[in-house]
């Protein structure tokens, strides 16, 4: 099993057209995201432009919560209305043009993984995903298998569990938990 810390103050942001937006993880590392050829994409970036085009991605499924927000987008020209925190889930594919400024949490998952979700998580978790997310919406102390991280808000744990074996994590507090299976 492999776990990484990914703290929001040592990521470098890349401009996008609506933003700016911060890069944690992409896997495989061999991936480029200009390539289009990740697994997934863990990132957070900010809405600065309003109304804002998101950028497509086809092929892949994407989560989106705001971080400091509500949301109010348009998908396929469809009106929708998220609160702060709420999950956000389309094909990236999608036309989505969002009204409101904010920074958001954003997971890409390929289409080609079947098994992904992601959920709010407060307390005790257990699971055996291959691969498990968990990213810090407020100061929060991760435990995993009895051992603590300690994590600053928009900060991401990745544990990579190729084994499948069983992990048991505690929340401090409410958390995003995301977890994947290939």
């Amino acid at each position: 099993m492999n776990i990484q810390l990914f703290s929001k103050k040592n990521t470098k942001p890349s401009i996008w057209s609506g933003g700016l937006t911060y890069e944690y993880m992409i896997y495989p590392k061999t991936a480029n995201y200009a390539d289009r050829d990740f697994a997934f994409r863990i990132s957070s970036a900010t809405i600065e432009e309003v109304p804002s085009e998101f950028t497509k991605f086809k092929g892949y499924h994407r989560y989106l919560v705001m971080l400091d927000n509500d949301l109010d987008v348009e998908v396929n020209k469809e009106k929708k209305a998220y609160e702060k925190y709420e999950i956000m889930e389309f094909n990236s594919d999608d036309e989505v043009t969002s009204f409101t400024k904010g920074t958001d949490f954003n997971w890409m998952v390929s289409e080609k993984i079947s098994h992904h979700k992601l959920e709010i998580a407060n307390g005790n978790q257990n699971c055996n995903a291959e691969v498990v997310i968990v990213f810090s919406l407020h100061t929060a102390v991760i435990t995993i298998d009895e051992k603590p991280y300690h994590l600053e808000p928009n900060d991401v744990l990745v544990i990579e569990n190729e084994e499948k074996e069983n992990v048991r994590l505690h929340f401090s507090t409410e958390c995003l938990f995301g977890m994947l299976d290939f």
